[in-house]
């Protein structure tokens, strides 16, 4: 697989901007090297879906532009619809474990979680802070509003959250230890 194909891979798996500075470090090569497969890249897609979106320091993948007004009727539908059950679970996560980095949410669920934290964000359930440990990541929380259209006040009124609260945190310790 080439450089350009293994980027695209990355950018698949992470769903969010990647900075060629990770790419480079993490794929062992230079940013020039990142910078001029992330260009080839860009024009391997031009006739396709999806786009790679080249910024000053990073790099994403898009939708094309010939396909945004079916992606905005799709979304649109998404945020006002009722929430999916994948949605569901990962506003349950952050709910009983916040704040919670987007990795953690990934390792509970077992998948990205990217588009779902995306899509919570824009509703209003959710918001995420800069992560004081760690300035390359994000926290995420529920709202003020969220808490208050469930009648709570604070994270210690949710059902059993002790109990699910625990369980989290020893499934997240357990990853660490193996990580080891």
């Amino acid at each position: 697989m080439n450089l350009n194909q293994t980027i695209e891979a990355l950018l698949f798996f992470k769903g969010e901007p990647l900075m060629f500075k990770y790419l480079a470090k993490t794929l062992n090569k230079s940013e020039e090297e990142i910078k001029n497969a992330c260009h080839e890249l860009s024009q391997s897609l031009e006739d396709r879906g999806i786009v790679a979106v080249i910024r000053d320091q990073d790099i994403t993948l898009g939708t094309h532009q010939d396909v945004s007004e079916l992606i905005d009727t799709l979304a649109k539908e998404e945020v006002t619809g009722p929430l999916t059950k994948a949605a569901l679970e990962t506003l349950s996560i952050i709910l009983y474990r916040a704040p919670i980095t987007k990795s953690d949410i990934d390792y509970v669920r077992g998948v990205n979680s990217g588009f779902i934290l995306r899509n919570l964000l824009i509703r209003g359930l959710i918001e995420k802070t800069p992560n004081p440990a760690d300035a390359r990541t994000f926290l995420y929380r529920p709202t003020n509003d969220l808490f208050s259209h469930l009648g709570i006040k604070e994270q210690k009124e949710l059902p059993e959250y002790e109990q699910y609260n625990a369980t989290m945190q020893q499934s997240l310790e357990t990853r660490d230890d193996e990580s080891l």
